[in-house]
């Protein structure tokens, strides 16, 4: 078989029988390849999606999603806002802010101080804990038959860290006087 050009034939197409609006299209990235390129996994993406921190994305033909460069950057910009802690809000708020039409430095530094006195606080609250803990396991004699500082520190009486320390106490207490009495529980 012989294929001749047409000019007649081939007015109404490009050279090689491919329009150019599919052209572009097929140039894109499925979803699983943005997914690998951004390094999140593929349900993310569509949560991404149906919350509205993703665009829709344009589909083929036979409706594939199919995405480029664009959605693989912001994508890579709400996991690393994410791995920064910030929340799904305050990475939307960040998301307009990062347009150049919308982008003001003062409101992206308003939204960061917040979080970091966040992350400050969380930090102090989890210093506190790691101290209760490290009290709590320190203490801990190993012996059958002894009250258990660890396990008093998370029975029911002890609902708050402060809580915590004032049941570690009174267990050691306890465990102090009945060595000098030489009693055992």
């Amino acid at each position: 078989m012989v294929l001749r050009f047409d000019p007649w034939h081939s007015a109404s197409r490009s050279h090689y029988g491919i329009k150019p609006h599919m052209l572009t299209k097929a140039r894109g990235i499925a979803a699983g390849q943005l997914a690998q390129a951004a390094g999140v996994n593929l349900e993310t993406v569509r949560y991404y999606e149906t919350i509205g921190l993703m665009p829709a994305p344009p589909r083929t033909s036979g409706g594939h999603r199919v995405y480029d460069d664009a959605h693989v950057r912001r994508l890579a910009f709400i996991r690393r806002g994410r791995e920064l802690g910030f929340s799904i809000d305050e990475i939307r708020a960040l998301l307009i802010l990062n347009d150049p039409r919308h982008g003001s430095c003062a409101e992206v530094k308003d939204i960061a101080s917040t979080h970091l006195t966040e992350v400050r606080r969380k930090l102090a609250d989890l210093t506190r804990l790691e101290s209760i803990l490290a009290a709590s396991v320190a203490r801990c004699t190993s012996e059958p038959l002894a009250p258990c500082p660890v396990l008093d520190m998370l029975g029911p009486e002890a609902s708050s860290p402060d809580a915590a320390l004032k049941t570690l106490d009174r267990s050691l207490d306890g465990l102090r006087h009945d060595r000098r009495t030489g009693d055992r529980a």
